[in-house]
């Protein structure tokens, strides 16, 4: 297989009732673990990198990306390249020529028509260049560098009529809806608004996206992609994976110093992760 659009999988999966997964990526471990647990679910997947991920490499988006690439044209599944909560328009501006056909441009965190203008000035560009354009209304939090947010809070979660004029104002193609959901959440007791979710599906005539799908069960994930979720984000999951193995490692093998040891048992717990995760939202059809 070959380095596939993220818009083609949505739509894909959205018109199946399914979801494609979607994985946050960190270290070259994390591409690797998620090619190889998509391939053993045979199915689609998306590689994401995150605006703080690229913080984390120094700043340098290619050199995570240029790794992405080359693990999904050598993958057997379809995968996609998602640049995730892109706040800089600098950033951005890299998106296409390092191998993404879509980005999460995150403008939430503004006043409803701060982030309407910003959003539709960076779909006008995006399209320009080819980019599938998803955005996010309503405050799902737990961001680093967000303030400290109950996703059960009153003006939290999605207004449907709001997301409908936003939707037509901004001319994104997929919208990320706040619905009980908490990114960076480590226990998976979330419980989603899956009323307010039938009314955005009704409302809206683009793909919906689930962030914050680490803290949200299998059965409320589920529950999720049958009422209209069609692309489901997940990034802690893999870190809670990948350090709990490679924690347990450690302290049964004091003595280990070389870290393709308890590196390899860390992504294989990841690869796992991923699987599991792929089989409760679905399996677009590859």
């Amino acid at each position: 297989m070959s380095l596939v659009a993220t818009g083609d999988l949505v739509t894909r999966a959205a018109d199946a009732h399914s979801a494609v997964a979607a994985f946050n990526i960190i270290t070259l471990e994390h591409v690797e673990a998620v090619v190889a647990g998509a391939e053993a679910a045979q199915s689609a997947v998306v590689l994401q990198v995150s605006e703080n991920a690229v913080k984390f490499r120094y700043g340098r988006l290619l050199p995570l990306a240029r790794a992405a690439v080359t693990a999904a044209e050598r993958a057997c599944v379809p995968v996609a390249l998602h640049l995730d909560h892109v706040q800089s328009d600098d950033l951005l501006r890299q998106a296409a020529d390092a191998g993404f056909s879509s980005v999460m441009y995150d403008a939430s965190r503004l006043p409803y028509d701060q982030n309407l203008a910003a959003t539709r000035a960076a779909v006008d560009w995006a399209h320009t260049q080819g980019l599938w354009i998803e955005a996010e209304l309503g405050q799902v939090g737990g961001k680093t560098g967000q303030p400290a947010l109950d996703a059960h809070a009153p003006g939290a979660r999605t207004d449907p009529a709001e997301a409908r004029a936003f939707v037509a104002d901004s001319k994104v193609d997929a919208l990320a809806v706040a619905i009980g959901s908490t990114h960076a959440m480590t226990t998976r007791t979330a419980t989603l608004d899956h009323d307010l979710l039938k009314r955005l599906s009704a409302a809206l005539d683009v793909p919906l996206v689930l962030h914050g799908s680490s803290g949200v069960p299998d059965g409320e994930l589920a529950a999720a992609v049958a009422g209209g979720i069609a692309k489901v984000n997940v990034g802690t999951a893999l870190n809670i994976a990948m350090t709990g193995a490679i924690r347990d490692f450690l302290a049964a093998h004091p003595e280990a110093v070389d870290s393709r040891k308890y590196l390899s048992v860390g992504r294989e717990a990841m690869v796992r992760a991923v699987t599991g995760i792929i089989r409760t939202v679905g399996r677009p059809s590859a």
